[in-house]
């Protein structure tokens, strides 16, 4: 089995996205190449990085032209540099 291991100070992130199909209310199928790619990925590995503040696992915001994308056993991943993340998304409670 492979397994990628970022060097340095990058972050690999899982963007594989579900294949299914959006549609407008009329029924126009809405092509892959007009949709807007979301800014938000899990992280799958963390390279060299002193105390991250994030963990495998966590998910991400990161900045929208960012890092470099590819495909990897049929998966795809943006790598990207620690600096260009911008949040981490967690779940919290309403009061």
């Amino acid at each position: 089995m492979k397994e990628l291991q970022p060097l340095n100070e990058n972050v690999l992130l899982d963007i594989t996205e579900g294949k299914e199909e959006q549609k407008t209310a009329a029924g126009i199928i809405i092509p892959d190449t007009a949709k807007e790619k979301p800014q938000y990925a899990k992280v799958v590995a963390i390279g060299n990085v002193e105390n991250p503040g994030i963990i495998v696992g966590d998910t991400v915001f990161y900045k929208k032209f960012s890092g470099t994308e590819f495909e990897f056993e049929s998966k795809k991943y943006l790598m990207v540099p620690y600096a260009d993340l911008l949040a981490k998304i967690v779940e919290t409670e309403e009061i």
